[in-house]
Parts: structure tokens; C-alpha cells; sequence
């Protein structure tokens, strides 16, 4: 039963952060149609300008379905799992955690630093430095004095 609640909660978990990625401006032209226009199949399958999220944004889509809007480890997939997600507001948690260790739970998962193997892994952010450090700055902002 057990496990059968924790497959429920990550699967729960894992759709409400496929689902919440933020759509292109405009859809990518089809490659026939790019190649009657002289581009290459594959420039015209890669849009020309992906939306840049800021770091809120990337919380609100990714973490929060678990971690909660207000970074208490209530969101709405919180309810089945076991462990429940890391309270952010936690004044003991965040002086026990460096922003390294932080930056390597979220780019990692919770399997690869020692916590739930339920978190998943963001790798797509260690290409942007500056995104996930402005993820971290939103879960430092999350403490309760």
C-alpha cells in the first residue's frame, strides 16, 4: 500500500512539472515549409527565441507542485509522499544547508545527495548558472526569521 502511495505521489509530482513548462511564443515552422523557404529542416524545428523564465517562474513550475508556493513542503503532491518535501521556511534547515549543497540537490535530485530518491533531478539548470542561482536565492527567501 505503501508503495503503492509513493508511486502515486511521484508520478503526481513528476505530470504537474511536465505539464507546467511555459509554451513558445509561436509554434516552429514545418520543415517542408522551411525548406520551400530556403532554411534547413532541423533550424526550423528549433525555435528562434525559447522564453526565458526568471527564477521565480522555474520555482513556480517545478517546485512548487511539491515544495508549496509558500516553501513550506505543503504543495499539492506533498499529500502522498513520504517523506514530505523540505520545508524551506525552516530557520535550522536553512542554517544547516550551504548554497552549494542546495545547487547539488536540485541539479542532482534527492537520490544523488542522500535525500529522496523522489526529488527529481534539474540538469537542464547547471547550463544556466545564473537561473539557479536565482532558484536557491528563492529558497533562501523562504526563511522564517
Amino acid at each position: 500500500m505503501l508503495t503503492k502511495l509513493l508511486s502515486v505521489g511521484a508520478m503526481a509530482c513528476c505530470l504537474s512539472m511536465a505539464g507546467c513548462s511555459k509554451p513558445t511564443a509561436e509554434p516552429a515552422a514545418a520543415p517542408a515549409q522551411a525548406a520551400a523557404d530556403g532554411k534547413s529542416a532541423v533550424a526550423a524545428t528549433v525555435p528562434a527565441s525559447a522564453p526565458v523564465m526568471t527564477p521565480a517562474e522555474v520555482f513556480t513550475t517545478r517546485c512548487v507542485p511539491c515544495h508549496g508556493a509558500t516553501g513550506k513542503g505543503d504543495g499539492p503532491g506533498s499529500a502522498a509522499l513520504n517523506p514530505k518535501p523540505r520545508d524551506y521556511t525552516d530557520p535550522a534547515w536553512q542554517d544547516s544547508v550551504t548554497d552549494e549543497q542546495i545547487k547539488k540537490t536540485i541539479l542532482y535530485g534527492g537520490a544523488a545527495v542522500g535525500k529522496s530518491p523522489i526529488m527529481p533531478a534539474q540538469p537542464d539548470l547547471e547550463s544556466k548558472p545564473e537561473l539557479l542561482d536565482g532558484v536557491i536565492k528563492v529558497v533562501r527567501g523562504f526563511r522564517k526569521s
